[in-house]
């Protein structure tokens, strides 16, 4: 019955490669594995007290739970596929004892160094397969890493351009612009850069779906406490006398509706209007929607 433990490993080890893969290189809703860590933790933060969501800790702490999971989850992985092997097709250094290191803790102590890409050569196999399958568990911890690292560097970006998108959406509510001011061609180019914007920051969502797990601490660069102003600016832009306004409003407000689809479907699944999505996002995040009252249209023309 050895081939149980293998058959075991080998498909524990094609689960983290098959995440890993849709996780960073093919980001589809099929890359469960770390998006259940990554969600999990988040609502785990819900029940730690109102300071530690909004302090951003969710969201890094996530990443590093989906790493070690990746992680552990493979050493498990080829530990099981090396454990029925031990130790006739292994080496071992001349002060161990065989018969006493042949347990499934040495097979993942095996695994770890081999993953790690140590090679501290006291325990090593000698079975042909058996030494081409090492190599490439340590390919694989190299590839883990990597991984990693372009995880993190795509990842924060994408986080910079969502604060920076809700920080000029709180430049425009702040600066209170009047519907006067916004029916011009200064209002259309406004009103086309968000929706351009915009457009960048749905495609982060999809690309980085991990990048909502992260809270943004200021409420001027959090992106879920701006969207309620930004959906009542198109809506008055709507009703311009400038052709181009209009136009622009009628980008601006289907850009809003694509992103609140890729939150809903993604993230929330209340199945409400992009008004209802956007109070939902902005209530996962525990930030309010900005007051009709402080959204700058004081009702001048």
């Amino acid at each position: 019955m050895t081939w149980i433990p293998v058959l075991a490993g080998t498909i524990l080890v094609l689960l983290i490669l098959r995440d890993v893969f849709h996780t960073l290189w093919h980001p589809t809703r099929h890359g469960g594995l770390s998006r259940l860590v990554m969600r999990g933790v988040w609502r785990l933060s819900a029940h730690r007290g109102a300071r530690w969501r909004p302090a951003g800790l969710a969201g890094p702490i996530g990443m590093m739970a989906v790493v070690a999971v990746w992680a552990l989850t493979v050493a498990v992985g080829w530990g099981l596929i090396y454990w029925p092997h031990m130790p006739d097709d292994f080496t071992y250094a001349s002060e161990l004892t065989p018969a006493e290191h042949a347990g499934p803790v040495d097979a993942l102590y095996v695994s770890l160094v081999t993953l790690a890409t140590l090679g501290l050569g006291d325990i090593a196999p000698t079975s042909g397969w058996l030494r081409v399958l090492a190599p490439v568990e340590a390919l694989v911890g190299f590839a883990l890493l990597s991984a990693t690292v372009a995880w993190t560097l795509g990842i924060y970006p994408a986080l910079a351009r969502r604060r920076a998108l809700a920080l000029r959406l709180s430049h425009v509510r702040r600066s209170r612009a009047t519907a006067k001011a916004l029916d011009s061609d200064g209002g259309a180019a406004l009103l086309d850069g968000l929706a351009s914007a915009l457009s960048t920051v749905t495609v982060d969502f999809l690309q980085y779906a991990e990048s909502y797990y992260f809270s943004d601490g200021d409420e001027n660069i959090s992106l879920a406490g701006q969207l309620g102003h930004t959906a009542g600016l198109a809506d008055r832009a709507a009703r311009a006398r400038h052709p181009d306004v209009r136009l622009s409003a009628s980008v601006l407000r289907t850009a809003l509706e694509d992103l609140a689809t890729v939150l809903d479907e993604r993230f929330l699944r209340t199945g409400e209007t992009p008004e209802r999505v956007f109070a939902a996002y902005a209530d996962d995040h525990g930030r309010s929607r900005v007051p009709e009252g402080r959204d700058g249209d004081d009702g001048r023309s």
